[in-house]
C-alpha cells in the first residue's frame, strides 16, 4: 500500500472532524454509512453548533455511543464556531480543546488534513508496534508509542506510516487472528517468530 490513505469518506476538514469523532470504538464501513444523512442535515460547523444533542442523536444512532457523540458533536461544533470562526485548527494544543476530540483525533487531522508528521495511535497502532517489535514493551500507553515511533519513522513517512499501521491491522495482523501466513512482514515480525519457534518446539 504505497499511497495508503484514511477509508472514512470526507470531503474537508469539518466532515473528517465529524468522522473521527464517531469512528471511536465504531468501524469506518458504519461511519460512512452515517455520515452522508448527516452532512445533509448539518453541511457546516454553524449547522451543527446550532444543533442540540437530541437533535442530533437520530442521525448518529446506528453508530456506537451515540448519546456520549451527539454531546460531543454539539459541544465541538459549538466551540469550533465560537472560538476558531468555524475553522478546524491546525494546531494540536487547539483541537484536543475541542469536545470529543483526544491527541488520538487531533492527529489524524494533522496527518490527513494539513499532512503533517503526526501520528495517531489508535488500537490498531499499539497493537502492532508491539506485535513488529517496533516499541519495547515499556512503551504502555499511546503517548510513548506516539514518541518511539516518531524517534525513528522518517517526517516525510509518518502520516503515511499511520495508515500502513491501521490497514494492516485491519485486514492482516487482526486482534485475535492475525493472518500471519499471508503477512509480508512475518519475517521481521517477533510476534510472528514466537509463533514459529513455539510451533517448532513441540513434540
Amino acid at each position: 500500500m504505497p499511497d495508503a490513505q484514511t477509508e472514512l469518506q470526507y470531503s474537508n476538514a469539518y466532515e473528517l472532524l465529524v468522522a473521527v469523532i464517531l469512528s471511536a470504538q465504531c468501524t469506518d464501513k458504519r461511519v460512512n454509512l452515517t455520515t452522508p444523512d448527516f452532512f445533509k442535515q448539518f453541511p457546516h460547523a454553524q449547522a451543527l453548533s446550532r444543533a442540540t444533542p437530541e437533535q442530533i442523536l437520530p442521525f448518529i444512532k446506528s453508530i456506537s455511543y451515540p448519546n456520549n457523540k451527539a454531546k460531543h458533536l454539539a459541544g465541538m461544533a459549538q466551540k469550533l464556531v465560537h472560538d476558531f470562526n468555524g475553522e478546524v485548527p491546525s494546531d494540536v494544543d487547539q483541537l484536543v480543546t475541542l469536545p470529543g476530540v483526544g491527541r488520538k483525533t487531533a492527529n489524524v487531522i494533522l496527518s490527513v488534513v494539513h499532512n503533517k508528521p503526526a501520528m495517531a495511535v489508535d488500537t490498531h497502532v499499539f497493537r502492532l508496534s508491539h506485535r513488529l517489535g517496533l516499541v519495547s514493551a515499556t512503551a504502555n500507553t499511546p503517548e510513548k508509542v506516539e514518541k518511539a515511533l516518531l524517534s525513528y519513522i522518517l517526517m516525510e513517512d509518518v502520516a503515511r506510516a499511520h495508515h500502513w499501521l491501521i490497514l494492516h491491522g485491519r485486514y492482516i495482523c487482526k486482534a485475535r487472528n492475525p493472518l500471519c501466513d499471508l503477512c509480508g512482514l512475518r519475517q521481521a515480525c517477533v510476534f510472528a517468530q514466537k509463533k514459529v519457534k513455539s510451533s517448532d518446539a513441540k513434540p
